[in-house]
């Protein structure tokens, strides 16, 4: 497959961009779901979360397009915590989920590759239909990925201007003609057109950019029109549908140009138990949210 006409054709079908994104917060998994201690190096918690997680993503087919695990909050849990994440990577394949795992990867040489193999290459353990990836260390640490992208229909989403409250510490300082961001974005222009689908004009190379700097979001789509924006930050976060969106582009099916990622307000809604409230919950958080971003 080519990941980003993959990605819009099932956005296009479902008419919205939201993503899920799978981060089990230890501390707010539901009660009935909670054993022993629920401390990370518990050996009970791992299966906990499997649990939690497998329902949550049972109730995912046919209502978003992708979903996107946080690699940390796996890791916290030790050898069983990777354990987990493949079990809830092939369901997700069983249920017709894309995955984009947020890994933000970035290294040098034979580790790059290491990374790119474990994670893009086909047949792999941990394999994802696209990760994300850190810059910082300079454009040949992106190359493993990028060839992954080229050679297995794979996707690889650039962390460009970050959603958190101190990345202007680094991504906001201004260079002889330009920002940091701005430079980082210039230095993927060429790889950005090299991916660009046959079916829909988007690339597989696609950025991060936070929802909350929606004016960054335009300056960044000026320098990489054909990209896909993965936009962390809508609602728990504190950024609106509007801004989340705005570097978005009229499509065939409305509104298109990448997907709007969100976790907690999804896979913890309000509720009064699991077994009569959480499904009814979680599809009217799913309803919502997806309404607010056509």
């Amino acid at each position: 497959m080519h990941f980003a006409d993959e990605l819009i054709g099932r956005v296009r079908d479902l008419g919205h961009p939201l993503c899920v994104g799978l981060d089990p917060h230890l501390d707010l998994i539901p009660e009935s779901f909670q054993k022993s201690t629920m401390r990370a190096d518990d050996p009970a918690t791992p299966e906990v979360v499997q649990a939690f997680c497998l329902e949550v993503i049972d109730r995912l087919e046919k209502r978003v397009a992708v979903v996107k695990p946080q690699i940390a909050l796996f890791e916290q849990l030790g050898w069983r915590g990777i354990q987990v994440l493949e079990v809830l990577l092939d369901r997700c394949r069983a249920n017709d989920l894309l995955v984009i795992l947020d890994a933000k990867r970035g290294d040098i040489g034979s580790t790059a590759e290491g990374y790119a193999r474990a994670y893009l290459e086909p047949g792999a353990g941990l394999g994802a239909d696209a990760i994300t990836v850190n810059p910082y260390m300079g454009r040949d640490t992106l190359t493993p990925f990028i060839d992954r992208c080229s050679a297995h229909g794979r996707g690889v989403f650039v962390l460009v201007k970050t959603s958190n409250p101190g990345s202007g510490d680094l991504q906001d300082r201004s260079l002889e003609a330009a920002t940091v961001f701005e430079a980082v974005a210039e230095m993927l222009t060429e790889d950005c057109r090299s991916l660009v689908g046959p079916d829909t004009g988007w690339s597989s190379l696609g950025v991060v950019v936070g929802a909350n700097f929606d004016e960054q979001a335009e300056r960044v789509r000026q320098i990489l029109p054909e990209a896909l924006f993965l936009v962390p930050g809508f609602g728990a976060q504190g950024a609106d549908a509007e801004q989340a969106v705005r570097a978005f582009r009229a499509g065939s099916g409305g509104r298109e140009g990448g997907i709007v990622n969100s976790s907690r307000a999804i896979l913890f809604p309000e509720c009064e138990s699991w077994e009569t409230g959480f499904e009814a919950a979680l599809g009217e958080a799913i309803d919502r949210l997806a309404e607010a971003v056509r």
